[in-house]
């Protein structure tokens, strides 16, 4: 598992100046896109990832934009069904929060790639629990270790992550 945490360091750690979602500030940013466009990375991940999903998931929620191509990869390596949840419903056409199927009633373990303050998560599940899911848990690559699985926790929802940040910087200084 370290030798993956120090090649996702490798392949998406950047350095330089950058701006968050939450707002926020960081010298520090993980580039997901690196390796959700990698193939073989992107199915490593998704294999390691497939333990954390809870036995009683009923499908995968992927969240937009990060999420999608992981929860993709990860029903490919489960065999469980994937929804695909937008930030917002769209305003035309089916005019879906979430496509792929219907949520109601259904238990959902949410997929998104990193984790900061988790405001984006949570504000999906609770979108997602409106629309009668059960949002039983929530899984990411990266815990950027900025209060997600707190504010995660806070609504009910437990967040496994396959690595922290942390994590991932000391696989690549022992590389």
């Amino acid at each position: 598992m370290s030798d993956l945490a120090a090649r996702l360091h490798e392949r998406a750690y950047l350095t330089g100046e950058f701006v968050l979602r939450s707002g926020a500030t960081s010298t520090r940013y993980f580039d997901k896109y690196r390796f959700e466009a990698d193939p073989p990375l992107l199915r490593e991940v998704a294999e390691a990832l497939a333990p954390l999903v809870p036995a009683d998931t009923e499908a995968l929620a992927g969240l937009e934009l990060g999420g999608v191509p992981i929860a993709a990869v990860l029903s490919q390596v489960t065999g469980l069904p994937t929804l695909f949840v937008r930030k917002h419903p769209k305003a035309y056409g089916t005019r879906q929060l979430a496509e792929g199927g219907d949520v109601a009633g259904r238990r959902l373990t949410v997929v998104e790639d990193v984790v900061t303050s988790g405001g984006q998560v949570v504000a999906s599940c609770e979108a997602l629990r409106d629309l009668g899911a059960q949002v039983v848990a929530a899984v990411c690559v990266v815990d950027r270790e900025g209060g997600g699985g707190a504010a995660l926790a806070a609504a009910g929802v437990p967040l496994s992550a396959l690595f922290t940040m942390s994590t991932l910087e000391a696989a690549a200084a022992g590389r």
